[in-house]
């Protein structure tokens, strides 16, 4: 698959509420790519999506996308927080939900367009959700819910995407089709981050492995991620082998 260089991380520092959060992390994504950032709780997971998007002050660093500021670029970028962070009780549908991804593309006194109200529909399709679009989002399972977000940034037609834990409590069902959806929008030339847990998928999900603990401790692929002194870096002195053949990391304390 060809891979451009379309964002590049360099010397990156950020912090919450003074105390840092990791230092001089840098690297470089091509297109046609889904990076999982892994690490375990507390790395900086969720902190380095959230400093790349602007959602964070940096201490220091840059982050180009298509070597440009990519604070210049928001329309590109389509954003999946962790479902936990929403809330679910407020009163809105689903077809509300997937609308609010045509918002970059609305001008502030006008209303949805026909074509707005076309991709929100092929979206919702997309995810295979389009027959809940009348329902409340809090009505929805965990995977269903999940599968919405997605559609609300399909419907932003970005071309870089951030997913912030999308397997976290969902069915396996909804996690297949999650994962299908991202594979081809990598094949369509579009560039992801996705923050994961389960090392035991990682290799399957992702083309490249970003390895944080308050610092970038490896990146590339799985076979060189997945090192013996990467992993106990990682966690805590553990040791951890991959199994390839039978999709397992295993973590022997």
């Amino acid at each position: 698959m060809k891979s451009d260089t379309v964002i590049e991380v360099r010397d990156l520092c950020a912090s919450y509420h003074d105390k840092k959060v990791f230092d001089n992390i840098s690297f470089t994504v091509g297109s046609n790519q889904i990076v999982g950032i892994i690490g375990p709780n507390g790395a900086g997971k969720s902190t380095l999506i959230k400093a790349m998007l602007g959602f964070l002050p940096i201490r220091k660093g840059c982050i180009t996308y298509k070597k440009q500021p990519i604070c210049k670029l928001r329309k590109e970028i389509a954003y999946v927080p962790q479902r936990s962070s929403i809330d679910m009780d407020f009163p809105v549908l689903v077809e509300d939900v997937v609308m609010m991804g045509r918002f970059p593309h609305i001008s502030w006194w006008g209303i949805p367009s026909k074509k707005d109200r076309e991709i929100v529909a092929e979206s919702l399709e997309q995810v295979g959700m389009y027959q809940a679009r009348k329902t409340q989002i809090g009505q929805l399972s965990g995977g269903q819910q999940q599968r919405v977000f997605l559609a609300r940034a399909l419907a932003q037609k970005a071309s870089l995407f951030f997913l912030d834990e999308p397997f976290a409590g969902i069915d396996m069902s909804s996690e297949s089709k999650i994962m299908d959806i991202l594979k081809a929008l990598r094949d369509t030339g579009n560039t992801l981050f996705v923050v994961h847990h389960d090392l035991s998928k990682a290799d399957s999900y992702f083309d490249k492995l970003l390895l944080l603990k308050n610092k970038l401790i490896a990146y590339g692929r799985s076979e060189d991620v997945f090192q013996v002194d990467c992993l106990r870096e990682a966690y805590d002195g553990k040791v951890a082998t991959f199994n390839k053949q039978k999709g397992m990391l295993v973590v022997n304390g």
